[in-house]
């Protein structure tokens, strides 16, 4: 990273949830960290997926993001929704994590976080050291916020 990177600025430190930690659990610390997502973790801390909004929505509608393309066939309230799979509130996070994240390691650039944010189009990127340990996340709008200012500084 070059000492004036864009990111060594919006590296944050989110708290990590572990695998085996319950999906009530892991909404809770999002929702008490105010962020859309949190890096998951194995038992040796070595990230292994992403838990956040789509993951969690999944659990709620179990089936909707990897078979329907939308939530018409869902014909009950939300409330009898949310009742009926109330017990996905116990099930360990690993079943519902993403597994298939985008991940930066230690030494980035900023213009390959840039092209990673237009490709994937992730909300947050965990930056990983050799180890896969967990040293922070860059979300894409501390990024935007971040190189906006220096856009307009210039």
């Amino acid at each position: 990273m070059s000492p004036r990177a864009v990111s060594s600025s919006v590296i944050e430190q989110p708290p990590v949830v572990h695998a085996d930690d319950e999906v009530g659990d892991a909404v809770r610390a999002m929702l008490d960290a105010g962020f859309v997502a949190l890096p998951v973790v194995d038992a040796d801390e070595k990230l292994v997926g992403i838990f956040g909004e789509r993951e969690f929505i999944g659990a709620i509608f179990p089936g909707y993001l990897k078979e329907l393309s939308y939530a018409g066939f869902v014909r009950r309230e939300l409330d009898e929704t949310l009742e009926k799979r109330a017990a996905c509130r116990h099930e360990p996070v690993r079943k519902y994590a993403n597994t298939e994240h985008v991940e930066l390691d230690e030494d980035h650039s900023d213009v390959e976080i840039a092209e990673t944010f237009l490709h994937h189009r992730v909300l947050m990127l965990p930056v990983i050291d050799r180890d896969r340990h967990v040293v922070g996340v860059i979300t894409r709008t501390s990024f935007f916020r971040a190189l906006a200012e220096r856009f307009l500084a210039m």
